[in-house]
């Protein structure tokens, strides 16, 4: 059971770690608030709570990749459709 959630917590630690080269505020910045919660939370033994935890952050994984799909298609948008302001 233990190895596991050790797996799926290195799984997701790696994803995040993934994630964040495209935040907004930067890499390094995202990388060292990874690993100050990661470690944050190192002592925890309790498997629901582990498990609770991962939940979290598939959470953040999610809106994660939320921010940078609208970021993607805001940049899209500019690029190829006109302000409808000008057309009228």
């Amino acid at each position: 059971m233990a190895n596991s959630l050790r797996r799926e917590v290195l799984n997701l630690y790696k994803n995040l770690l993934y994630l964040g080269r495209d935040y907004p505020k930067g890499a390094d910045y995202f990388k060292r608030r990874l690993k100050n919660v990661f470690l944050k939370n190192k002592d925890v033994k309790d498997p629901e709570k582990i498990k609770e935890l991962i939940g979290r952050g598939e959470f953040v994984m999610k809106e994660l990749e939320a921010l940078y799909f609208l970021r993607k298609y805001r940049a899209m948008k500019q690029r190829y459709y006109s302000d409808t302001k000008e057309t009228h």
